[in-house]
């Protein structure tokens, strides 16, 4: 069996992963998850009372998250928004299956108005340092400056999954510069 791509759009809280995420997966037709909705409740409430994460309260939503992928990748694929904030949850991210990994990269600046903007996340601006402290920044993948519009993110995404050979051919439906 053939297993698709997982693109996975990481970055820290704030960076635009499901702003992003969603857009791609829109317009080149493949579901979109976030991984957020794989937290545990005590995950959640954790973070909602402003206590950091700390490896071992990722593990269960690491495992689970490497079962989704599992499962996508025996199907069209996906796009999968995720912090992946250390190389040792991306590498267990991808036990699951093939992945194609983005990069959202801003300023501690840009990211922290960009929280105090957002309304409805029980992830506030109080816990981005230790979201900066944690990120291990990948040498692979796609990497993007966060300080262009969702779009043009979106559009050198695709161009890039389409350079790399990690389109999803079937599922394509706008080539950045062409009318749809």
């Amino acid at each position: 069996m053939q297993l698709n791509h997982v693109i996975i759009v990481m970055g820290v809280s704030g960076s635009g992963k499901s702003t992003i995420g969603e857009l791609l997966a829109q317009q080149i037709g493949l579901p979109f998850h976030d991984a957020d909705d794989f937290h545990s409740a005590a995950n959640v409430a954790k973070m909602g009372a402003g206590t950091p994460l700390q490896d071992e309260d990722r593990k269960g939503w690491l495992a689970a998250l490497a079962v989704g992928i599992r499962q996508w990748s025996q199907s069209a694929g996906a796009v999968l928004a995720c912090s992946a904030l250390k190389e040792w949850y991306r590498q267990e991210l991808m036990t699951g299956g093939p992945v194609v990994w983005v990069f959202l990269d801003g300023s501690e600046e840009l990211v922290r108005s960009r929280l105090q903007a957002r309304q409805h996340h029980y992830m506030g601006p109080d816990l981005l340092a230790s979201q900066f402290a944690t990120l291990e920044k990948p040498t692979y993948g796609l990497h993007l400056p966060i300080d262009e519009t969702p779009q043009q993110l979106v559009d050198q995404i695709v161009a890039y999954l389409q350079r790399t050979g990690e389109m999803p051919d079937s599922k394509h439906k706008h080539t950045p510069g062409n009318a749809e």
